[in-house]
């Protein structure tokens, strides 16, 4: 099983001294550390339509960027290139074991794990991104340099590829396998490949102020909620008819105030963040079996939730049985309120887990219902 080695730091002096601060090497982070997949298997992965996969490349000090799926890869030649492919934790269950590594930090602010594959010289170029990311170093050998933050100018390399200039290093390391190089938002950074080689970039970001509030108008749209218009039966005389005096002002304010409540709040974030921002490997239809399916197989193997399945709850609500999975409100029934930690907090279900929820057979016809919809499989 993966384990992650900080040396001489614990996961709270990682995140007192280094998380969103400033950026970390650990020298074997992960001992004896073994690719989830092999280059062909990604090169594979990056041929469908439901993966987001691109290859960055570099030619006559040009860069190119392309988008995929691809149906070969027979032009880019021996070095220079790079194969990037997202969310690679929805498609390969084994991926698991190593976001499983960093539960020190909470799911919701979990984004995806990035898989590249690259040839000598391959890279993306010098960059700033603005998430966390722990860039965990497979087989092979890469480069990476890192700068301080500041006041960097970015320009466009590519209309696909933003570049920052060049920047001077505070870290200029070579990591082998089992290295992890921790990057905070906002550092520059550039990795070059100095051998094939293969990178496991575990990625944790919250969306913009913007966005949630152009997403919360949405929510409020698609349920009708906060239909409540201001009332105003007290008013007094207006000593300008293209006035909004003050009361006026105070009025607007409470009016949007009182809309953003926390059960409006906790519903919208809760569907927000447990939806997929890539596809996940479902079935096209449910599958259709049966109780007894269900409980044989249970005593015989583990229940494993899906790759890329966000399940999540809140502290406030999950005593009223309230949780969120992928984009949807769950209500069930308060008695089966500690449940929820069980499911939300653990990757694979064993029978000693499970064996509690057997007595309820509302909450069994409810995993059942998940295990069609392909959101839990036994693992065989």
């Amino acid at each position: 099983m993966l384990q992650l080695n900080l040396n001489q730091l614990t996961p709270s002096d990682f995140l007192s001294i280094y998380w969103q601060k400033k950026p970390l090497v650990i020298r074997q982070g992960f001992k004896d550390f073994q690719d989830f997949l092999s280059s062909d298997e990604l090169a594979g992965l990056a041929c469908d339509d439901y993966v987001e996969s691109r290859i960055v490349s570099q030619k006559n000090n040009l860069w190119h960027a392309e988008f995929g799926p691809f149906e070969n890869y027979e032009h880019l030649g021996e070095k220079d290139w790079s194969l990037i492919v997202q969310a690679v934790n929805n498609w390969v269950p084994e991926v698991s074991q190593l976001i499983e590594c960093f539960d020190f930090i909470p799911r919701w602010r979990f984004d995806d794990v990035m898989v590249s594959y690259a040839t000598p010289g391959g890279g993306v170029g010098p960059h700033i991104d603005l998430y966390d990311v722990f860039i965990c170093q497979g087989s092979g050998r890469r480069r990476w340099y890192v700068g301080d933050k500041g006041d960097h100018k970015e320009f466009a390399a590519h209309e696909a590829l933003l570049h920052t200039e060049s920047f001077e290093s505070i870290i200029d390391v070579e990591l082998f396998p089992g290295d992890i190089l921790y990057i905070p938002p906002g550092f520059p950074h550039e990795g070059i490949t100095l051998e094939e080689s293969m990178s496991f970039s575990v990625g944790y970001r919250t969306s913009s102020a913007k966005d949630m509030i152009s997403e919360l108008a949405d929510h409020l749209i698609d349920t009708n909620a906060a239909p409540q218009q201001i009332r105003d039966p007290d008013r007094q005389l207006s000593s300008g008819s293209g006035l909004i005096n003050a009361s006026d002002f105070v009025r607007i304010k409470q009016q949007i105030f009182n809309t953003l409540d926390d059960t409006l709040i906790s519903e919208f974030s809760g569907c927000y963040l447990t939806r997929s921002k890539c596809e996940l490997d479902l079935p096209d239809v449910p599958f259709e079996f049966d109780l007894d399916y269900l409980l044989v197989n249970i005593k015989e193997q583990n229940l494993t939730r899906l790759g890329g399945l966000r399940c999540l709850y809140f502290e406030e609500s999950v005593s009223e049985g309230i949780f969120y999975l992928n984009g949807e409100k769950i209500n069930l029934d308060e008695k089966y309120a500690q449940f929820i930690p069980l499911l939300c907090n653990n990757q694979v279900l064993t029978f000693e887990m499970l064996k509690p929820l057997l007595k309820h057979h509302d909450l069994i016809e409810s995993l059942l219902c998940w295990l069609n919809l392909g959101y839990w499989y036994f693992d065989e």
